[in-house]
């Protein structure tokens, strides 16, 4: 299958705006990072359920949150790269229900305590650290992000017209 890349480029771009937006916003209210966060843009992570430019667009959209929101060199680097693992991964369970919304609460749950504690000097508190940004990634991706995929599947034929026309020939072969 040829892919429109004008398309890819332009739905990427869209979401990697979108992340950037929602944790700005958040880091208003102090959301976004820290111990306890709550990332409103995490419940974008289900977006590659439904398009492949969702895993660059995610990836790029992390990188620059956590520049512009002045995170540490090591948080930019990692943190972008478990959002990109995680949306990786998401793209290739899409297929199986509710398991692809696991990926980003896990990986995020695991891995950020280990930057929070190595990058910030936030303590020796792992397990706490692996309960506060897990809860709060459970609550973007597994309430907020389901919203957003109930209300997308909605119009996903006209919002990702050639992954629904993927998705039509592989239910007819």
């Amino acid at each position: 299958m040829k892919r429109n890349t004008a398309l890819y480029v332009a739905q990427g771009g869209i979401i990697a705006a979108l992340y950037v937006v929602l944790t700005v916003s958040a880091a208003q209210f102090n959301l976004a990072s820290g111990a306890i966060q709550v990332r409103i843009s995490e419940a974008l992570t289900v977006m590659p359920v439904f398009t492949p430019a969702a895993v660059p667009g995610l990836f790029i959209g992390c990188l620059l949150a956590n520049l512009i929101t002045g995170s540490a060199v090591y948080d930019v680097i990692f943190g972008s790269l478990i959002t990109l693992a995680a949306a990786v991964c998401t793209r290739l369970l899409r297929k199986h229900r509710f398991i692809y919304t696991i990926p980003p609460v896990l990986f995020n749950a695991l891995l950020v305590p280990v930057i929070l504690i190595g990058a910030y000097g936030v303590g020796d508190a792992y397990p706490y650290l692996v309960a506060t940004v897990g809860a709060g990634e459970a609550v973007s991706v597994f309430i907020f992000g389901f919203v957003l995929k109930r209300i997308l599947d909605r119009y996903r034929n006209v919002l990702f017209p050639a992954e629904a026309k993927v998705q039509r020939e592989a239910v007819r072969k």
